[in-house]
């Protein structure tokens, strides 16, 4: 019997070769969300706008790892700099419509992929795997002093 820890880890590098979500249909190529941009946006949705510096705390990245992914994101108008509205002098970077509308397109279809994977699953089933994944993730939250946001019910 393999030790629990050894099959989670294996899981979850298994978990990570995966794209359980399918991109977008060929006809809608143009709504393509890359999985860095897919965080960043979901952070921004949480979050309101923020700053790059605030990003990177968020992500536990680099300052250059975040500005390049963001620079891609200005440049495809998924993201847009705005002043901050406390008067600071660091801009912000907030979600524009079209970002708003991949996100939403992007995260449509991962449901959607999500429900296809999960098909024979019960709705008990369901909700503990999600449960047990929140209860997963926040203790990595807690060990790294990172929480994040979660939409209130």
């Amino acid at each position: 019997m393999v030790e629990p820890s050894r099959q989670i880890e294996l899981e979850l590098t298994l978990l990570n070769r995966h794209s359980y979500f399918d991109g977008p249909r060929k006809a809608d190529a143009h709504k393509k969300v890359d999985r860095s941009a897919y965080i960043v946006l979901t952070r921004i949705e949480l979050d309101g706008p923020l700053t790059i510096g605030e990003l990177s705390a968020a992500l536990g990245l680099d300052t250059s790892t975040v500005n390049r992914q963001t620079a891609a994101m200005l440049k495809a108008d998924l993201i847009e700099r705005i002043p901050d509205p406390a008067g600071g002098l660091a801009r912000r970077l907030a979600m524009t419509d079209e970002g708003a509308e991949r996100l939403e397109y992007a995260r449509a279809r991962t449901v959607e992929s999500l429900g296809r994977i999960m098909s024979g699953w019960s709705e008990a089933e369901v909700e503990d795997f999600a449960r047990s994944l929140e209860r997963f993730n926040r203790g990595i939250e807690a060990l790294e002093g990172r929480p994040w946001p979660r939409p209130v019910d």
